[in-house]
């Protein structure tokens, strides 16, 4: 498997509005193959951000890889450019294979 992370430092008072952003997003994740499960974490917030990490899990990294040359992921970031004023600065990407489940 291999899990897929992007971190997020968003702006204070914006929270609501990049949660609905993912909530309205058409990722299509469920239609591309090697797709596991997606969640939205939500972390702590102070007076400068909030932190928030999407968390998607895959059969293995080929998935992930398919994922992102894929039609589905292009339209599912469609106008990220035009939600700047929600973050402060890029996301930070993660990606892992796991090596040990239970």
């Amino acid at each position: 498997m291999y899990i897929a992370m992007n971190r997020f430092q968003v702006v204070p008072g914006e929270e609501a509005a990049f949660e609905q952003v993912w909530r309205e997003r058409d990722s299509q994740l469920e239609t591309v193959p090697g797709f596991v499960d997606f969640k939205l974490l939500k972390g702590a917030t102070d007076e400068k951000q909030t932190l928030y990490s999407s968390h998607t899990v895959w059969q293995d990294y080929a998935a992930f890889e398919g994922w992102t040359k894929s039609e589905a992921f292009r339209r599912a970031h469609e106008g990220a450019g035009d939600r700047k004023k929600l973050y402060l600065g890029h996301p930070v990407f993660e990606g892992f294979e796991v090596v040990q489940q239970s």
